[in-house]
């Protein structure tokens, strides 16, 4: 511990945090009214006494008093009490870091791709909060701490759990000791000293991982503290969300009625007898500890010694030691169990001091009498190894007969077990410890019942021998013919033994056996363990199976069996298990996989109860795992109110990674009737899921079959991304061209990658695309290189940068040859085949890691790390005069006119000039050339072509001598039919280089393209403009996605020259309910000196398509923008854009046709009676207002009167550079 008052800088020595002596300070204490970061939260309404503040028990009516502990009542978002999800500020968190390296409470940044997680965990969003390290030290180990509030006092089954993201570390941690790798603690602070709760794992990968903590029964106040710290340049950033304390608030006081087996404790709680006298304060009062009432009872905490027990001497022995001598390796206790304290004593045995493989130490009771009444309560401590075991057996005449064997990792925790002994002789306690790998295992506060009497004059119980050594070597294990495997050959689904009994104990069984490898892992009052069917009848479980049974452990937890470490396994690999539960809701049924090497657990497969009795036959999906993994087997239900939960016949199929399942090698696919030879990766939340559609479009095969579709606004997509596969292919000795057609719909959607798998080597990009691509089908394709002698696998990757929208996929084709010229290239994978020529070469780069100057970011994704080409224009690269060649492979006519469009960017000063040109039958013709441009942004250039034959573009760079300069090319896309006037559209064949900026640090949402056709996810009008029917295409914008995250979706034009008198001309239609609307629609034009909103309109119901004209003028290089944006959610309805037509020249004359919606015969008639009583009264006033105008000419001084008549059409009025639009007619009212 640091000394009191110290405030210098401390070194990161585990255990020791900065600050004084921890005497608590009124400062972290929650003050009432504390004003959050993220609003205002109530505390302590009712002025609660400061001892009942934080103790995890509601003592206000509104809980108020459970706010700003470090936790808050509760969590809207998670629906779980005493929860800190950081989206309302920081529950109370405090940074208390000595130097720059700090806490602070923030969001993910998809503009800061790849430092930090891409999203929260409780939203799953980059909307979402948490706790995140910045500043990591640059040349010397630093720790940031982050400190809670003070917390009164926690009961012994208190769990907490949290959720972390680690980033940022650079290459795999595998191997890297303590010093090497960033390693984040939870310890807790009382008393005079901290103590450690939880580590993170040696080894990890980066995503969202959950970190499970017991701090056990604390009597007193306490705090917890959260520690980071990071080797020197390790640059690791570590995000902390959803800390959930559960279980943690004593038992309500008051008089309670006991059971059978019950006593009551003093404070009134209910408690089961023999819970009485074993080591822990179930009662929160001390009362079922109290030492008249456990006087008779024989404890030994080996604070003094070993007591009566006798240790074994040899290699591995029980070493009787403490928290404080043993470090902090990962595996070692981090407190002993009397007294929670890292000064206090227990009994272990680690790997280290094991003499090869199967060490085993032992440690034995005295000789007792014969009885039916001796029970045995001790904590046990397993962790660090998924191999470790701990067995209590009793000895009679020197043999052995096990009575409880625990094995694998049971957590940073001290876990109670309990046995009782009916022995007809007299007979001994054998405690046997196996630590294996880097774990540890131990024990504390052995006590025996009463019943346990020592035996006096007989001699002493001898025990059997310690077994010698086995046949076997280290890290070999034997067979049951004789003979020894290497270990990883066991249980990896293919029998190496000759009698097959390496894969007999792996978890595959009908349990009438035994477990056939199934081991208990709980650590609470529930536990799985072998028993006979009771009921002839059942149909679904016969004879043995796995079943819940009440369990020792003193904590509320479901119950959880593992198998042993299996595979690696195939992609193909599934689990097959009967199972049967009878419960309420809150029971349930689940499998996981879990990783034990970085500590990681995947949900793979779960049930809930019904209050009734479900069950069935499941096949579940574990996939290819490259390193070993357990199947872990959880179950939740109330024993008390005859519920139950079991399982039966599991199997494992097609699980070795050499199967091959049929069709595997068939990779074109419309996905009508299964997936051919692909296979959805396993290893993620966010999943790719067959689909006909389900309201955000139809197939591309039929229009009604079935695609492949991944949402990564689905409430289970917590993954970073979705990977479908293909089995392992057989090399290819030529290229193939794959082709498929793709869908990236929503207002922010993420990525789309084609790669390519070869073994031993990195994933190569072979195509990819990003953001919203609008709710319509594309075609994309690529082409599979030859692989020589490799083997190979093709994976379309989902990435999860973007929230809200989905991907999908269809009609998969593989043919021979490579493919043609690319329609649309983005140059984030490759070339797109355009070839270089010339004295100096064209490059294809990126800002963050390219070698030549160029724009700060490319067009495609508007980031550093965005590719584009690029050749280097100064004198030294390219000198006045010469020249660089880019050329396209040859194109093919597909329709009389084609548009080719890109995006070029030239440096300022002299960059050159940029010329295009076209290519066909052998003669070239210039279509272009550009050598000066304003500002530093992308332009859009584009060529129509009327091909008679094959042609190809050729993009031609030239010098002017200057100092230094770039071009720079991107997004190229060939689209049938002629190109559009700039900035004109009527989306009919694309969006003519409308686009949503992808600038993530806008927080604004992107428009979507769509056809007529009702989608449920995305709605919009049913007809378009142009057409007048479904099948027309528009741009459109849902409204509801805005709110406090983005509250504002662009539609920007490509830059267009100075204007003096233009025109822009559009439709739009609104379907906005008046009480639902609070934002408008605007018109802006953006340039270098600004941007000013020329045009808007509230939102509203159009009820149709309504045309619009804006003039324009600008002096400079600028933008059209369409902007939809709120100022108060919520906001809900549609928005579409149709038919934008600009025009320079000329300026605005004759506004377009404004539609006549069609009128039932009873309104027609209403109207014609109502304009004709209006125009009586316009008559009369007319009158009125001459005679008046009459008089007034005599009074006046013949100054012409100013006209204040507006000049425009369709109920707008231009006042200055802004358009106001008047409220629109109600239906029935004059137009």
């Amino acid at each position: 511990m640091s000394p009191a008052g110290h405030v210098g800088p401390l070194p990161p020595a585990p255990g020791t945090v900065p600050g004084s002596s921890w005497v608590f300070s009124p400062v972290v204490s929650p003050v009432a009214g504390t004003v959050l970061p993220g609003g205002s939260t109530v505390v302590n309404s009712c002025s609660s006494a400061a001892e009942r503040l934080c103790n995890f028990v509601c003592d206000c009516s509104d809980c108020s008093d459970e706010n700003q502990c470090g936790y808050l009542r509760g969590s809207a978002a998670l629906g779980t009490p005493f929860t800190c999800d950081f989206e309302e500020g920081d529950c109370g968190w405090q940074d208390v870091s000595t130097s720059a390296y700090r806490w602070v409470w923030g969001r993910a940044s998809l503009a800061a791709w790849g430092t930090g997680p891409h999203s929260d965990h409780t939203m799953g969003t980059d909307l979402g909060w948490f706790m995140v390290t910045v500043s990591p030290p640059a040349k010397a180990m630093a720790t940031a701490w982050l400190r809670s509030p003070v917390m009164r006092e926690a009961a012994a089954t208190c769990e907490i759990r949290a959720w972390y993201h680690l980033s940022g570390s650079g290459e795999d941690t595998h191997g890297l000791n303590q010093t090497e790798r960033p390693v984040l603690r939870l310890a807790m602070a009382y008393r005079d000293e901290v103590v450690g709760l939880w580590q993170s794992p040696e080894h990890g990968d980066e995503g969202w991982h959950q970190l499970v903590a017991y701090p056990g029964r604390i009597a007193e106040q306490f705090q917890l503290i959260f520690s980071l710290t990071q080797p020197p340049a390790c640059g690791a950033e570590l995000a902390l969300d959803d800390i959930v304390f559960s279980n943690c608030g004593l038992q309500e006081s008051g008089q309670q009625v006991c059971g059978a087996e019950e006593s009551c404790c003093r404070r009134g709680s209910r408690l089961a007898q023999h819970r009485f006298c074993d080591g822990t304060d179930d009662c929160g009062d001390g009362s079922d500890e109290d030492a008249m009432r456990c006087k008779s009872f024989t404890l030994c905490s080996f604070e003094q010694g070993l007591c009566s027990w006798e240790a074994e001497v040899g290699q591995p022995a029980w070493e009787r030691n403490t928290s404080l001598n043993l470090g902090t390796a990962y595996g070692i206790p981090t407190r002993d169990h009397s007294n929670n304290s890292r000064a206090g004593f227990f009994l272990h045995v680690g790997s280290a001091s094991a003499a090869g493989a199967g060490g085993t130490a032992r440690l034995s009771s005295p000789t007792f009498q014969a009885t039916n009444s001796c029970s045995l309560v001790l904590y046990c401590h397993l962790h660090g190894s998924a191999t470790s075991t701990l067995s209590i057996s009793y000895v009679t005449n020197s043999t052995k007969h096990l009575v409880r064997e625990r094995m694998g990792d049971l957590g940073s925790c001290w876990v109670r077990e309990r046995v009782d002994f009916n022995v007809t002789g007299s007979f001994k306690v054998l405690i046997e410890g196996v630590a294996s790998g880097a774990g540890t295992v131990a024990i504390d506060d052995l006590i025996l019942s009463p019943g346990c009497i020592r035996e006096q004059d007989k001699p002493s119980t001898t025990l059997p021998s310690r077994a010698g050594a086995g046949p076997c070597a280290a890290k070999e294990v034997a067979c049951d013919s004789g003979g020894c495997i290497s270990e990883e050959l066991a249980c990896d689904f293919a029998e190496t033994c000759a009698d097959g009994s390496d894969e007999k104990r792996c978890g595959a069984t009908t349990f009438e056996a035994g477990a056939g490898g199934w081991h208990d892992v709980s650590v609470g009052r529930l536990r799985w363990g072998v028993q006979k069917a009771t009921e002839p009848a059942d149909t679904v479980l016969t004879g043995a199976f796995l079943a819940l049974q009440a369990g020792e452990g003193q904590l509320v937890a479901p119950a959880k069996a593992r198998t042993p470490l299996l595979g690696p396994s195939g992609p193909a690999c599934a689990m097959e298990m009967s199972y049967r539960i009878h419960s309420g809701p809150q029971g349930f049924l689940a499998v996981s996989i879990t990783d034990h090497t970085t500590g990681t657990t995947h949900l793979a497969w779960h049930t809930q109860g019904h209050n009734g009795i479900a069950g069935g036959h499941v096949h579940i999906p574990l996939g290819e795992r490259r390193r070993p993994f357990q199947v872990e087997l959880l179950g939740l239900v109330d024993l008390q109110d005859s519920a139950s939960a079991a399982v039966d016949n599991v199997t494992f199929v097609q699980c070795h990674p050499d199967v091959v399942p049929p069709g595997a090698a068939e990779l074109s696919c419309n996905f009508e009737r299964g997936m051919c030879g692909w296979y959805q990766d396993q290893s993620s939340d966010f999943k790719w899921v067959r689909s006909t559609g389900q309201g955000q479009g139809s197939d591309h095969t039929t229009g009604s079959g079935y695609f492949l579709a991944a949402d990564p606004s689905a409430p289970w997509s917590h993954g970073q991304r979705a990977q479908l596969v293909t089995y392992r292919q057989e090399p290819a000795t030529a290229p193939r061209c794959l082709s498929f057609w793709y869908r990236l719909a929503g207002p922010q959607i993420g990525t789309l990658n084609l790669k390519l798998r070869l073994e031993g080597a990195e994933d190569t990009v072979l195509w990819t695309r990003r953001g919203t691509h609008g709710s319509i089908w594309h075609r994309g394709w690529a082409t599979l290189p030859a692989t020589g002698r490799q083997q190979y696998r093709v994976a379309f990757e989902a990435v999860r940068d973007g929230f809200l929208g989905d991907v999908a996929l269809d009609d998969l084709a593989l043919t021979a040859g490579p493919c043609g010229a690319e329609l649309s290239c983005s140059f984030e994978a490759d070339a797109c085949g355009l070839a270089a020529s010339g004295q100096h070469i064209w490059l294809r780069q990126s800002n963050g890691t390219g070698t030549t100057t160029g724009p700060l970011a490319d067009h495609t994704t508007g980031t550093a790390a965005g590719h584009y080409m690029v050749v280097s224009t100064g004198r030294g690269s390219l000198p006045a005069g010469r020249t660089a060649t880019l050329t396209s492979q040859p194109y093919q006519p597909s329709t009389p006119a084609q548009c080719l469009a890109f995006w070029y960017q030239l440096s300022a000063g002299t960059p050159g000039s940029l010329g295009v040109f076209v290519e066909q039958n052998g003669v070239q013709r210039k279509v272009m050339g550009v050598s000066t441009m304003e500002g530093n942004a992308w332009h859009r250039g584009q060529v129509t072509v009327q091909p008679d034959g094959d042609w190809q573009v050729i993009f031609e760079a030239v010098g002017a001598g200057g100092d230094h300069g770039y071009i720079a090319l991107d997004d190229l896309h060939l689209s049938d039919g002629a190109c559009p006037e700039p900035a004109s559209c009527d989306f009919e064949w694309d969006t003519c280089g409308w686009n949503s900026p992808l600038d993530p640090r806008l927080h604004s949402f992107a428009w979507g393209w769509k056809s007529g056709v009702a989608l449920t996810k995305y709605p919009g009008p049913e007809q378009d403009h142009t057409l007048g029917t479904r099948d027309g295409h528009y741009v459109h914008f849902d409204t509801s996605v805005l709110g406090s995250g983005g509250t504002t979706a662009r539609l920007e034009s490509q830059h267009l020259p100075a204007a003096a008198d233009s025109c822009l001309q559009f439709w739009y239609h609104m379907d906005i309910p008046e009480h639902l609307s609070s934002g408008e629609l605007r018109v802006m034009l953006h340039s270098t000196v600004g941007q000013r909103t020329v045009w808007s309109v509230a939102g509203h119901r159009s009820r149709g398509w309504r045309g619009s004209m804006v003039p324009v003028q600008s002096p400079s290089e600028f933008q059209i923008i369409f902007e939809i944006t709120t100022w108060r959610w919520p906001m809900q309805g549609t928005v579409a854009l149709d038919d934008i037509v600009y025009s320079t020249g000329g300026g605005c004359h004759s506004s377009p046709e404004v539609p006549v919606e069609e009128k039932s015969f009873g309104s027609f008639v209403a109207e014609v009676v109502l304009i004709l009583l209006l125009a009586i009264i316009v008559l009369a006033l007319v009158a009125a207002g001459g005679r008046y105008w009459l008089k007034r000419q005599g009074l006046a001084s013949g100054t012409p009167a100013e006209s204040s008549a507006p000049q425009g059409f369709d109920n707008i009025t231009f006042r200055d550079d802004k358009v106001i639009i008047s409220p629109v007619p109600k239906e029935g009212d004059e137009d």
